[in-house]
């Protein structure tokens, strides 16, 4: 797992982008109103609702509670919310800086306390979006590769020669069961999966399925 900040890269097929810890109350004041930004890492719209519910408890006493979230790795889908705010205003400049720094499998909420001075629609915008880029620019970004499990069977006297293949290919064992019929669970980058699939059929010792 390779950690990057405040920078641009490019990826590779079987890598993606996301945040593994939370981060929060990124401030921005406008004209006396406070945004303040919090992101997330989340793999479901259910984690999604969990985090801003909770965000209304803490902050009950502000205006607006706006966000976008983005999910999926080679499919991806998204959701924006205005939360009574002009439309697309706040969850649309929200979701831009997450399209911008590349992220999936994450939520961004910014509160707003309400100042009693109106920003209009490029207020409103530009609050939201920069309070979105300040929490973004103090998470400490991932990126994570897109893997693949293989479930190999296999004699218990075939050992030496799967973990062989197991060792030289760097592979993470997920599951493991020894006995005389052995059971193996492996995971590898999707990019080698095609080449370590061979490597194990070549054997003719073992059943091999992916999973």
């Amino acid at each position: 797992m390779q950690y990057i900040k405040k920078s641009v890269i490019s990826l590779k097929k079987d890598t993606y982008k996301t945040i593994e810890v939370s981060v929060g109350e990124a401030l921005y004041k406008e004209k006396g109103s406070k945004f303040i930004g919090f992101a997330f890492p989340v793999l479901s719209e259910d984690e999604a609702k969990i985090h801003i519910q909770e965000l209304k408890k803490k902050h009950h006493a502000a205006r607006h509670w706006c966000y976008a979230w983005q999910l999926g790795i080679k499919k991806k889908q998204y959701r924006v919310n205005d939360d009574g705010e002009p439309s697309n205003t706040a969850g649309q400049p929200i979701y831009g800086q997450i399209l911008a720094k590349d992220v999936t499998n994450i939520l961004v909420v910014v509160v707003r306390y309400f100042g009693g001075t109106k920003l209009g629609v490029g207020g409103l915008m530009t609050a939201y979006k920069t309070a979105a880029k300040l929490v973004l620019d103090d998470a400490n970004i991932i990126i994570k590769t897109i893997n693949v499990s293989f479930r190999l069977n296999f004699e218990y006297a075939d050992m030496n020669k799967v973990m062989k293949i197991i060792k030289d290919q760097n592979l993470k064992i997920l599951k493991q069961q020894m006995e005389l019929n052995c059971e193996f669970i492996v995971e590898v980058r999707e990019s080698e999966a095609a080449k370590v699939e061979q490597l194990f059929r070549d054997l003719r010792c073992l059943q091999i399925k992916k999973l």
